[in-house]
């Protein structure tokens, strides 16, 4: 099964993950995008609009969970990602820049197609 690497603030973490999950996890991003840029064009004029929080979940070899709140940041390029990685034996905690998840995800279906 194909590895699927996530570059992390500090460090880097790598999983077995199936091609079907990211493209998935692509979806919900895709969706955590639109609401970010949405708060973004709002620019803080008026009362904003609440957007719901990205709570992505997979249950594999590993279970993995991509948590992001789009209210509290600027703009997509500023937006973070709280990511649990855990197994039997291992739980990880650790925020990664969402940009940097993106490029992580696009690379990893670039290799598996």
């Amino acid at each position: 099964m194909p590895q699927l690497k996530l570059n992390l603030i500090q460090g880097s973490v790598s999983f077995n993950f199936t091609p079907d999950a990211a493209i998935d996890l692509q979806k919900e991003i895709s969706q955590l995008l639109q609401s970010l840029k949405a708060v973004a064009a709002a620019g803080g004029k008026g009362k904003p609009t609440p957007h719901k929080p990205m709570e992505y979940r997979h249950e594999g070899e590993v279970f993995l969970e991509v948590f992001c709140n789009p209210n509290i940041y600027p703009s997509p390029f500023a937006a973070k990602v709280l990511l649990t990685i855990k197994d039997d034996r291992l739980r990880l905690t650790a925020e990664a820049e969402l940009t940097r998840v993106i490029e992580d995800v696009n690379e990893y279906l670039e290799q598996v197609s």
